[in-house]
């Protein structure tokens, strides 16, 4: 994973192109940075005053940006910056299947550089005035959800035959024992989790093991692959909304048991504890947990 480009504060950056401070894409105004309109379904009661509140749901965010490109000396390099704007949302691996998005990177002063996940709407040019080198350009990113999520993300991986945080505690007491029952072996890592809500991981757990379980002790969520794992060969858990998957190295299907609830599998922030377990008989399976810490606001 490649590291972000650093951004200067009011610098920000679709797909691959930098935009704002520094640029030739001057930023004049960014809507849609602030609390996204609740989608609800309230209901007012027939024959008396008042309203039902229902549940707030939060649908994508929408930014808009008012930009303009400018370079006075040559009309022809203004479009070609417009051009790359639009370069990124034009792919299969953006716009080919559903689900799939780009990222807008944002930095303004006070804060790390903040990401949102979605896809262009929107890049509409003025041409009126391209003989000066100044073309008006108006840009809506939808994102795909509400929250803002840390540039890079944060990983850890738990080997099944060893303890991921802690260690003993001397002097040590005799007799101990090691418990030598692969199927009953369960480990615990702790995840310290940023941000102000909560988030969605990627699991991914590599073989040789079967039927591994993965549980998030504070919430006491569970979730079950019904798959045997050679050496070599992984399923990932994808928990993210809007994709929601859970696939093998060999890219086919794995199911989950009927217990598992892939959508409530969240980390919260703060302190975490995950444990898992599998039945390998070798001791060499491991859990990669990857997660982005998610911000409520800027």
């Amino acid at each position: 994973m490649s590291t972000p480009t650093t951004l200067l504060d009011y610098q920000h950056q679709l797909g691959s192109v930098l935009i704002g401070r520094g640029t030739a894409v001057d930023i004049r105004a960014i809507e849609g940075l602030g609390q996204v309109p609740p989608r609800t379904a309230d209901v007012q009661p027939p024959g008396e005053d008042g309203l039902w509140l229902s549940a707030d749901y939060y649908g994508g965010r929408l930014i808009r940006i008012d930009a303009a490109i400018k370079d006075p000396a040559q009309a022809g390099a203004v479009l070609d910056a417009a051009a790359a704007l639009q370069d990124e949302a034009d792919t299969a691996a953006v716009r080919g299947q559903g689900g799939t998005t780009m990222t807008l990177r944002l930095k303004f002063p006070g804060r790390p550089a903040r990401a949102v996940h979605g896809r262009l709407r929107k890049c509409d040019l003025d041409l009126a005035q391209l003989i000066h080198g100044y073309v008006p350009v108006d840009i809506e990113f939808q994102a795909a959800g509400h929250l803002y999520y840390d540039d890079e993300a944060q990983s850890t991986s738990m080997p099944l035959g060893s303890l991921t945080e802690g260690g003993m505690t001397f002097p040590l007491q005799f007799p101990f024992t090691i418990h030598g029952d692969p199927s009953a072996i369960g480990r615990p890592g702790y995840l310290q989790v940023g941000g102000t809500r909560e988030t969605w991981p990627v699991l991914r757990v590599s073989g040789p093991c079967a039927n591994p379980t993965i549980t998030h002790v504070t919430t006491g969520r569970s979730l079950t692959v019904l798959a045997t794992l050679a050496a070599g060969e992984w399923v990932e858990i994808d928990t993210r909304p809007g994709w929601r998957t859970v696939l093998r190295e060999n890219g086919g299907a794995a199911p989950l048991s009927p217990a598992s609830r892939i959508d409530e599998f969240v980390l919260t922030p703060g302190l975490n504890e995950i444990r898992w377990s599998a039945t390998d008989n070798t001791l060499t399976s491991t859990l990669a947990v990857t997660w982005w810490p998610a911000y409520k606001a800027l």
